[in-house]
């Protein structure tokens, strides 16, 4: 479930999509309606708050329950940030799952968020209270520091994306050949004058590069790819197609290219553009698997020697490895679909 802007994106996935609530652009209105704070400028911890836990929640729970309602759902899924989801199933009856997909919230944020979105319960006669399960994709490594696992913990694999009813690609063992280099910047942070001017300093390397186009075209970035060797562009692909032959991974920090790169044993470079991606990133480097940069302060020529040091020195490649053994340990998502199945049919 989600608003009309998201459908695209599981377009070609074979999961049905029931369109409820606003935007990320109407849900940043709101917040600059309701506290005079323009989200595109900044974020504070009480805005981001207000944004998730407040503003969307306003904006969508009508339409999210009624959608729901309708669809009779026996089990609600919700990320860790959303907090429709649950309040959806508060009102339903509904058991939910908040997944996470990196680290746990800071406490000043669980704080913050559970403040606002109490008001929400409270207005309609209901409490809230946590999720009856925390599906957790963060190997242990990525954690924050002194992190326990709550009572309801259950750990999940997390893997890289792969098309509908694909078979997990087999990894490719690299040779004596020239390293390849994957560049990736998501969905949202891949423009062409950002990425350009890194792609020209990592050309100078004996390297070869492959880049992911999201929304642009080859002819958009600034490079001239007569000119040089060992460049490639390639169009949307699953993330799992794009990892299996590569050493080491150029990410702005989302969390699926994180988890999806560890969980293939891939040393990083993280280059943090926004969102929940500077916490990635820190972790990242916290725990030895690759380079971070904190968000704002990553020259082309430095996140390039970044690169060549990730590739020269083998100890980041080893601790990748050890956390893709970390997550190996998880149960795989068919367990967990399995294991929550059999508690809601009790």
């Amino acid at each position: 479930m989600g608003a009309e802007s998201a459908a695209s994106i599981i377009a070609g996935e074979d999961i049905e999509f029931l369109r409820a609530g606003a935007g990320v652009e109407v849900s940043v209105a709101e917040v600059l309606r309701t506290t005079g704070h323009d989200l595109f400028k900044g974020v504070t911890l009480e805005t981001e708050a207000e944004f998730f836990a407040g503003a969307r929640v306003d904006l969508t729970i009508e339409e999210a329950v009624a959608a729901a309602r309708a669809w009779e759902p026996d089990l609600i899924v919700s990320e860790h940030l959303d907090f429709v989801g649950p309040l959806t199933g508060a009102i339903l009856g509904v058991p939910v799952a908040n997944l996470a997909y990196g680290p746990v919230l800071a406490a000043q944020s669980i704080e913050e968020t559970t403040a606002r979105v109490s008001k929400r319960y409270e207005s309609r006669g209901l409490q809230y209270e946590a999720a009856r399960w925390y599906l957790d994709t963060c190997p242990p490594a990525l954690q924050r520091p002194g992190w326990v696992a709550p009572e309801n913990w259950i750990g999940i694999q997390p893997q890289a994306h792969r098309a509908a009813g694909q078979v997990p690609p087999a990894r490719v063992e690299r040779g004596e050949g020239r390293p390849r280099v994957l560049v990736t910047a998501g969905t949202s942070y891949a423009a062409p004058e950002v990425v350009s001017p890194l792609l020209r300093e990592l050309l100078k390397q004996d390297i070869d590069v492959r880049v992911t186009l999201n929304r642009a075209s080859a002819e958009d970035f600034d490079v001239d790819v007569a000119a040089v060797g060992g460049l490639e562009f390639v169009g949307f692909t699953p993330l799992a197609e794009l990892l299996r032959d590569v050493d080491v991974v150029v990410t702005h920090g989302g969390a699926g290219t994180v988890l999806g790169a560890l969980a293939e044993g891939l040393p990083m470079v993280v280059v943090p553009q926004g969102a929940d991606q500077p916490v990635q990133a820190e972790r990242v480097g916290a725990a030895g698997a690759g380079i971070a940069f904190p968000m704002g302060e990553a020259p082309p020529q430095k996140v390039a020697d970044a690169v060549r040091t990730v590739l020269a020195e083998p100890s980041y490649r080893t601790v990748a490895e050890k956390i893709a053994t970390e997550i190996a340990d998880y149960n795989t998502p068919a367990e967990v679909a399995e294991r929550l199945a059999s508690a809601i049919s009790r």
